[in-house]
């Protein structure tokens, strides 16, 4: 890494659906520039397939493949399906075909070997439906983030929510690579209601948006680590040393459940790139809650 900047050693990857392509055109620039290279990688919802991309070197590729996935979908939601019995969101079909075009048997191969990605799924309480634990999460991270950590509010794990850590490593095929991405990305009814390993799951962004607990018990006392956020915060979270969150400078253009505008998700991966180059100039040993502006 040249220019005195520090070695990052661990790398988080927030959930954010499609608005998480801002993430894969900042490393399709920062990764060459900083030479990262990250020991572990943690990541949550779309994040997760994200992380892979960027993992594999496949950046343009992936955002060229749902590019094409999504200049096919004119819509959203598909209401007449209901009389069909087929889905009426195509979200989970277009999710789970997108990472299976990314990740074959020696692509997967490859994140064996490289850096160990954790995947974080989350789970609902016990005491609650769960499309209404939907609801419950979503509220406890819109006070969390104006009340108390504009990121990793503990409202969620106070209200009985928890959360599975899954090294992709134990991932023995592509498909269960893309059932565990999907598991933790689980948010009906765009996905349906799903499990893993028998325990019923939700998107394991409610539980944290930006998974640094999945990592930080292994990282060294001051290890630098980059912690990818999809969204722009009102307020960044309060300093700490080794620690760089980055975040785009201007509301992503896409929202996260549009799966229909190739258009949109060009802007948040163009997006991500100019950040990571203005990133890349500005950013110096150190600064801590880098967020573009």
């Amino acid at each position: 890494m040249s220019g005195g900047n520090p070695r990052f050693e661990a790398v988080v990857f927030a959930g954010g659906g499609s608005r998480c392509f801002w993430q894969l055109g900042f490393w399709a620039v920062a990764a060459p520039e900083l030479g990262l290279a990250p020991r572990l990688v943690s990541a949550v919802s779309a994040g997760s397939a994200i992380a892979c991309a960027a993992l594999l070197q496949r950046c343009e590729e992936t955002l060229r493949r749902f590019q094409r996935a999504t200049s096919r979908n004119p819509r959203n939601a598909y209401p007449a399906n209901l009389l069909s019995g087929e889905p009426v969101f195509p979200h989970h079909r277009m999710y789970r075909e997108a990472i299976l075009e990314v990740v074959d048997e020696a692509a997967l191969r490859r994140l064996h070997e490289g850096p160990e990605l954790r995947v974080v799924i989350g789970h609902a309480p016990p005491w609650i439906d769960g499309r209404l634990a939907l609801l419950l999460g979503l509220g406890c991270y819109l006070v969390g983030k104006r009340a108390g950590d504009p990121v990793h509010s503990p409202l969620a794990r106070r209200a009985g929510f928890s959360a599975t850590v899954v090294s992709v490593r134990s991932c023995r095929t592509p498909q269960e690579l893309a059932e565990l991405c999907i598991a933790s990305s689980c948010t009906p009814p765009f996905t349906p209601a799903l499990r893993w390993q028998g325990r019923p799951v939700v998107d394991g962004s409610l539980y944290d948006p930006a998974p640094l607990f999945a990592i930080e018990d292994d990282l060294a006392s001051g290890a630098q680590t980059l912690v990818l956020l999809s969204r722009r915060y009102g307020r960044m979270p309060a300093p700490v040393p080794g620690r760089i969150y980055v975040s785009p400078s201007r509301p992503v253009a896409i929202s996260k459940w549009d799966y229909t505008s190739p258009e949109k998700l060009q802007q948040a991966y163009d997006l991500g790139r100019a950040d990571a180059e203005r990133f890349v100039r500005e950013h110096v040993p150190r600064r801590i809650g880098w967020q573009a502006r």
